[in-house]
């Protein structure tokens, strides 16, 4: 008989786009499907396909765009209105 394992193989959180609009996107959890509006969200409107498909999941309530160097909570897309605070871009220093 084998003794008890003494590694444990993480498997990374799940996290990826599953449909595109003219408004915003999807995201799927796993456990559940979220949709992102451009209006609430704005830096991923001018997003290419493949910028807003490079997403990680480092933790349950964190997604990454490293592409966009963009991080978000988990829970800032389940209730947008919960956050109001929206980044601006700062205009190019002369």
């Amino acid at each position: 008989m084998s003794g008890a394992p003494i590694s444990r193989v993480e498997r990374p959180f799940e996290v990826r786009i599953i449909d595109i609009a003219a408004h915003g996107f999807w995201v799927d959890l796993g456990n559940e499907k979220l949709y992102v509006a451009y209006a609430d969200f704005p830096w991923f409107a001018g997003a290419t396909l493949a910028q807003l498909n490079d997403v990680q999941r480092p933790s349950t309530d964190h997604l990454y765009w490293p592409t966009l160097d963009i991080d978000l909570s988990v829970a800032s897309l389940r209730d947008p209105a919960a956050f109001p605070l929206v980044a601006t871009v700062m205009p190019a220093r002369p």
